[in-house]
């Protein structure tokens, strides 16, 4: 495994992320697998090097991080590893985040958002549940029009002060929210977010437009997250099968059948997997290796609910791709709406 720094930040982390929001309970979505299986997955990424682990509070109610926590404890030494979460969406029984179909409970206040009332409250019940004094990179989820910049921006500095959080990141949002928010920490001197968790992979590429340059330019790592398009970059879902295909996730996982399954997007699958199968890999190894050539990419959040998966995401940073590879896989692209913003 290859180790790089987070961003401009002094943080190594190794090329690939395992994303931990796999695992939980099947009652929060009915593709999350168990903790047995959280096992084996840690445990193969573990051998294999991976010491980036990403979760938020947001995923399973609170228990994916809950066995982030002891998967770390049981496979690493905490000092080794780095262990990101987040903060924005509430952990709510019933509430599977802001793109999830179908009616949402109610959220009464205080419970969301990137107040400091809320971020506050946040970080101490991650840390609870994952059983640990500090969190690595503690990253927001989203931006929060309700609050201004420069309260989040001091909350989630005093986090870094009380050595309660290590490092700052965010997710998705417009470029100039986040410069905006960036700006503000510069401002009052506090912490700055030094990486971004974006929507990037072959099937999505609008972030190369503002964000990505933008971090590159301020020395933000990416961290991309949906590297396989939802598992719609496997290849295992056809033209002719639009309600899915595939495992269990795709033929449950609304979001990806209304980000990913319009024709131009079926042409970037065909046009990787006759690469792949030109290179004798699997379109998964080659997806992530796309990404591993992006400049500014540090490490894409992989998910995997079998260990074989995370061997494949593995191989991607031993895979060298020629400009002529970029050329055909990036080639059937079209432009895409904004997705993964809420």
């Amino acid at each position: 495994m290859k180790y790089v720094n987070l961003g401009a930040s002094g943080l190594k982390v190794s090329r690939i992320a395992l994303g931990m929001m796999t695992f939980g309970t099947g009652e929060w979505r009915p593709w999350i697998r168990d903790e047995a299986t959280a096992r084996e997955v840690t445990r193969k990424a573990v051998d294999l090097g991976v010491n980036f682990f990403d979760t938020a509070d947001l995923y399973s109610i609170g228990t994916s991080e809950e066995i982030t926590g002891r998967m770390v404890r049981e496979f690493a030494r905490r000092e080794e590893v780095v262990v990101a979460t987040k903060v924005f969406f509430p952990v709510l029984k019933g509430y599977q985040g802001g793109n999830a179909p179908g009616p949402k409970p109610y959220v009464p206040p205080n419970i969301s958002g990137l107040s400091r009332k809320h971020i506050l409250d946040a970080a101490d019940a991650s840390l609870k549940r994952l059983g640990t004094d500090y969190i690595d990179l503690y990253q927001i989820h989203r931006f929060d029009n309700a609050t201004p910049v420069e309260e989040t921006m001091d909350a989630l500095d005093s986090l870094v002060r009380a050595g309660k959080v290590r490092y700052l990141g965010a997710s998705s949002m417009w470029t100039w929210q986040f410069a905006k928010m960036q700006r503000a920490a510069e401002l009052a001197g506090g912490a700055r977010f030094v990486s971004m968790q974006n929507h990037y992979n072959l099937a999505y590429r609008e972030e190369e437009r503002e964000m990505i340059p933008y971090c590159r330019d301020t020395g933000v790592g990416i961290t991309p997250w949906s590297p396989l398009a939802r598992g719609f970059l496997a290849g295992n879902r056809s033209r002719e099968d639009r309600g899915g295909g595939g495992d269990s996730r795709a033929r449950t996982d609304e979001l990806a059948q209304k980000y990913y399954y319009q024709d131009a997007d079926f042409d970037v699958v065909e046009a990787l997997t006759a690469r792949a199968k030109a290179m004798g890999v699997s379109n998964a190894t080659l997806a992530y290796a796309w990404l591993l050539h992006k400049p500014g990419v540090t490490a894409p959040i992989v998910g995997a609910s079998k260990p074989w998966q995370i061997e494949e995401a593995a191989k991607a940073t031993e895979l060298a791709l020629s400009p002529e590879d970029m050329a055909a896989l990036e080639a059937p692209y079209k432009p895409h709406p904004i997705l993964g913003h809420s």
